[in-house]
């Protein structure tokens, strides 16, 4: 699932600009009749801030190893069920993840 995230350019991006407070994002429909949507952020939220920092890491490091130790702890917080390793279904991280940033916002 990270690995699947850190290969989506717009989620990168949109990170990158919403990792700074009161920042305005310009997001653009992919349908032709929209007009953009200009949306403000507050402050990122802890989640949000690591799975950046994560993502970041992942597109940066030489070492071929990362460990997404910062982003497991801000998961387990919101979602208590993560926390003990044990197996856990990767859709249930997607939407916990996601559902999580979102709640941030």
């Amino acid at each position: 699932v990270l690995q699947n995230l850190s290969q989506t350019p717009v989620l990168r991006e949109l990170l990158k600009e919403a990792k700074m407070s009161d920042t305005t994002v310009k997001i653009k429909s992919p349908e032709l009749f929209m007009e953009p949507q200009l949306i403000k952020l507050g402050q990122p939220g802890p989640l949000t801030l690591a799975m950046y920092q994560f993502l970041t890491e992942m597109q940066e490091t030489k070492r071929g190893v990362v460990t997404p130790k910062e982003l497991f702890a801000q998961v387990c917080k919101k979602a208590i069920r993560f926390k003990g390793y044990q197996q856990q279904d990767s859709h249930e991280l997607l939407r916990y993840l996601l559902d999580g940033m979102r709640a941030e916002e």
